[in-house]
């Protein structure tokens, strides 16, 4: 069996490098691939109003940012452009957009970006479309918050359609176009390989996997139940099971609310994750250091670690 891929957390890591510094987070990225780290994670906010505080402020800010626990001023820059930099200056590491909130862009658009990062990238790209949880977000834009289900189902049939047809049309609710070229296409047929999430495997969830996933990345633990409805969905699409990336993570456990955690500890959670089926394993540098030169040395560690298990 192969090890289990790492995957490096890129965004929230603002406790250890300057938010304005971006240079230094494609530096972390460079090191992570050279210390064999497989994978780096970014995620995204066009913009946040005050319902991202609204469940009140995170204890430890080195903790995962998730919704309502966030300063509104929390900086969130945009994951796809910094995914052109990554790519210009890797080679073999993946490059995973979780998440991309697709219903705020217009799905041509957003599938001409995801193709051109494609081929910057080399087929390394890994793309989690996503409809979030701000509503200050969504009204911002312009986007009604809850239709932001239906319009990525929608989009997902545009952008598959502007990846693989040429030409390609699409008559929908929100979206119509007919005869368009969408050139170049993704270094991938079909476009970039796709994760779906959600804090929990909805009905949605399900089709959109089962029709288009390559990986399922929950926010938070799915039951065994759930595990297994998946599998059986896919079986009966004709998919192999087998083949869906599971991802997981590891998350530290912090004394109090101004030290980082332990790393060692945290890595005594991935047997049970191993066991359960997941593939990936998750984990954000600076819930254990504040200094980013002291990361290439936690990447190693944490990629001997689950190698060894």
């Amino acid at each position: 069996m192969a090890a289990a891929r790492t995957v490096l957390v890129l965004s929230e890591n603002w406790t250890m490098v300057s938010p304005r510094d971006l240079p230094a987070l494609v530096q972390l990225a460079c090191d992570a691939e050279q210390v064999g780290v497989d994978t780096v994670m970014l995620s995204e906010h066009v913009v946040l109003g005050p319902d991202s505080s609204a469940a009140g402020l995170m204890g430890n800010p080195r903790d995962y940012a998730a919704p309502g626990n966030q300063d509104p001023a929390t900086p969130w820059p945009d994951s796809l452009v910094l995914a052109s930099a990554i790519a210009s200056r890797t080679s073999t590491l993946r490059i995973a957009l979780a998440a991309v909130i697709a219903p705020l862009r217009h799905p041509l658009l957003l599938a001409k970006q995801l193709a051109t990062l494609d081929l910057l990238a080399q087929g390394r790209l890994v793309v989690q479309p996503t409809v979030s949880w701000s509503a200050h977000e969504y009204a911002a834009l312009g986007v009604p918050f809850t239709r932001r289900g239906a319009i990525l189902d929608e989009q997902l049939e545009a952008m598959s359609a502007a990846w693989t047809e040429t030409p390609a049309s699409h008559d929908g609710q929100r979206f119509s176009f007919r005869d368009v070229y969408l050139e170049p296409k993704p270094h991938r047929p079909g476009g970039p390989a796709m994760w779906f999430g959600g804090q929990r495997l909805h009905e949605p969830l399900l089709r959109r996997i089962v029709r288009y996933g390559d990986g399922f990345h929950p926010f938070g633990t799915p039951t065994p139940e759930e595990l297994g409805t998946l599998r059986e969905r896919m079986r009966a699409a004709g998919r192999d099971p087998d083949g869906l990336e599971l991802v997981g993570g590891i998350r530290g456990r912090f004394p109090d609310d101004d030290a980082t955690a332990s790393i060692d500890e945290a890595l005594e959670q991935v047997p049970a994750q191993l066991a359960a089926g997941y593939t990936s394993i998750c984990f954000k540098p600076s819930m254990y250091t504040d200094d980013p030169a002291a990361v290439p040395g936690l990447c190693r560690r944490v990629v001997a670690a689950i190698a060894a298990m």
